[in-house]
């Protein structure tokens, strides 16, 4: 696929340190954060996304900024502050699933849009105070020039007040142009609802694209009275941290590849070809496939990834 090397992405969010503990109890700690994560990939992919968060002058915001360097995302000036970095603390069970706590500072100073063609948002940052409401008016200025792509990737134990979570998802989902969410997210924000109805109410509010991942499953892929189911891929799961994420930075660089970014082609991502977004989806389930066979959030570079996975049935 050819990739757009003067594609303007701009990633706005969290970055902490994913401290794991395994189901033998063995600990370790990996630089992580899913809008970080969402940066990295795209990185790996052959994009140089600018991203803009909050971390500390400390060993661990260190070990992010070096790990943000190596894999081709670019720090936004202002994003390093005096607090500690953030840390996650994740508790693996034996099927790699991950249970998380965490000891956050959200305070950014966020830039402008700027000449950004496409600004990418989610998780913690669009619902922690005080940064989430910078984040909000961020989004809000981006669409007159970018397109917008947002995945919630909720944390009830940082944000509890279901009602109010589910208020900013839904006023970020009109403003997004492509919108990711998991079952789990569904299925907290709306309990006992139909997972596939809410997709579509959401794929009726204003998105031009509505995915909805399952893990091993596959995804949902609503958009302009389409809807497609896309198989997942079969690989042995290491840990499932960042799979997400990395299944949000294929789908960002799906849109990239094809062109599809910038509010002046916002009509054009609305017309897209069935096809055109199936490979889309497609790809961003293979790289979500590479990320979980593998531990922490380490998605795969665009050189290595149809050597991560077995090919296609098919």
């Amino acid at each position: 696929m050819h990739i757009d090397q003067d594609a303007r992405v701009l990633v706005v969010g969290e970055a902490l340190t994913d401290v794991v503990t395994t189901a033998d109890g063995n600990h370790r700690e990996h630089p992580g954060g899913s809008p970080a994560n969402v940066a990295v990939t795209l990185g790996r992919l052959g994009h140089r996304p600018r991203f803009a968060t909050s971390i500390g002058h400390d060993d661990r915001g260190r070990r992010i900024r070096d790990w943000l360097e190596e894999s081709g995302v670019e720090l936004e000036p202002g994003s390093e502050g005096s607090g500690p970095t953030s840390v996650a603390a994740s508790r693996l069970s034996p099927d790699g699933a991950a249970d998380y706590e965490f000891a956050l500072d959200w305070a950014p100073d966020l830039p402008r849009a700027g000449t950004a063609s496409l600004v990418h948002v989610g998780s913690i940052a669009t619902q922690l105070e005080p940064g989430a409401g910078d984040v909000l008016r961020l989004v809000e200025e981006a669409r007159a020039t970018a397109t917008v792509t947002y995945d919630p990737n909720l944390r009830p134990s940082i944000c509890p007040d279901r009602v109010a979570v589910r208020r900013r998802v839904e006023r970020l989902v009109q403003l997004a142009d492509v919108v990711k969410a998991s079952d789990e997210d569904v299925a907290w924000l709306y309990p006992g609802e139909d997972f596939r109805a809410i997709l579509r109410s959401w794929a009726d509010d204003g998105p031009a694209v509505v995915v909805g991942t399952r893990g091993a499953q596959g995804a949902v892929l609503l958009a302009r009275g389409l809807e497609l189911d896309v198989p997942g891929r079969t690989v042995d799961v290491v840990d499932t941290i960042g799979a997400g994420d990395a299944f949000m930075g294929g789908l960002v660089h799906g849109v990239l590849t094809a062109g599809l970014d910038g509010a002046d082609r916002r009509e054009r991502l609305r017309a897209a070809r069935a096809g055109v977004l199936e490979e889309i989806v497609m790809l961003a389930v293979d790289v979500a496939a590479a990320t979980v066979a593998r531990p922490g959030a380490n998605p795969p570079w665009l050189a290595d990834l149809d050597d991560a996975l077995p090919a296609r049935e098919g």
